[in-house]
């Protein structure tokens, strides 16, 4: 293994993330998953019924980093050539945060579904965002006057160890964004994937040299 080469000033009193080179890891593809082709109406139709069925849905995404050109890289799934999204996903009902991102880490970016080839390190909760009601509005707060909220989405830093395979589902992209170009781009990635950088501004980056 080769020299360390920490960035962004002191350790922070020990809030110190390694990462690795992107070309540590390998990628492959497996098949597709089926994702649902709806209207935004009949998605919102969708929320609320599965709403009334089991309450406040809650999503677990994974915040995935590699090292390329000495500055560290999110690793984002691309939808359509178009949508960008972190590894992860809804829930079951009475699933806990750290099973069910495991195995949504495992459906999307394992060769199978069991899990038994990769031990997730899933690490502390780096933020949760709100969402009030059915539409897309969300908020990294809870809305004082907001009693029953609809979704709640925590995102989790996911420690990757020094190598590791990926296959990707044949209709997604795995892709590794620099954080400089995520950083407050609304626009392209969203409310929740531009604010990443700010979330990890409390750590010190130890980039493991290849």
């Amino acid at each position: 293994m080769g020299a360390s080469v920490p960035i962004n000033g002191s350790d922070r009193n020990g809030y110190v993330v390694d990462i690795y080179p992107l070309s540590s890891y390998y990628f492959g593809s497996k098949e597709a998953i089926p994702f649902k082709d709806e209207t935004l109406y009949n998605r919102v139709l969708r929320m609320k019924s599965n709403y009334d069925a089991h309450g406040l849905r809650t999503c677990v995404e994974a915040v995935l980093l590699v090292e390329l050109f000495k500055h560290p890289h999110l690793l984002l799934l691309q939808v359509r050539n178009s949508i960008f999204k972190l590894p992860g996903g809804r829930l079951r009902p009475g699933e806990s945060d750290i099973y069910g991102l495991k195995r949504k880490l495992t459906r999307k970016l394992s060769l199978n579904e069991d899990g038994g080839e990769v031990d997730w390190e899933v690490g502390e909760c780096l933020g949760m965002w709100w969402k009030p009601d059915f539409e897309t509005l969300l908020f990294p707060y809870f809305p004082p006057n907001v009693k029953r909220p609809k979704e709640c989405t925590k995102l989790f830093l996911v420690k990757l160890p020094v190598s590791q395979k990926f296959f990707v589902p044949k209709n997604l992209k795995l892709l590794a964004v620099p954080l400089c170009q995520i950083h407050e781009n609304h626009k392209t990635y969203g409310q929740i994937i531009s604010g990443v950088p700010q979330l990890l501004s409390k750590f010190s980056f130890n980039i493991i040299a290849s």
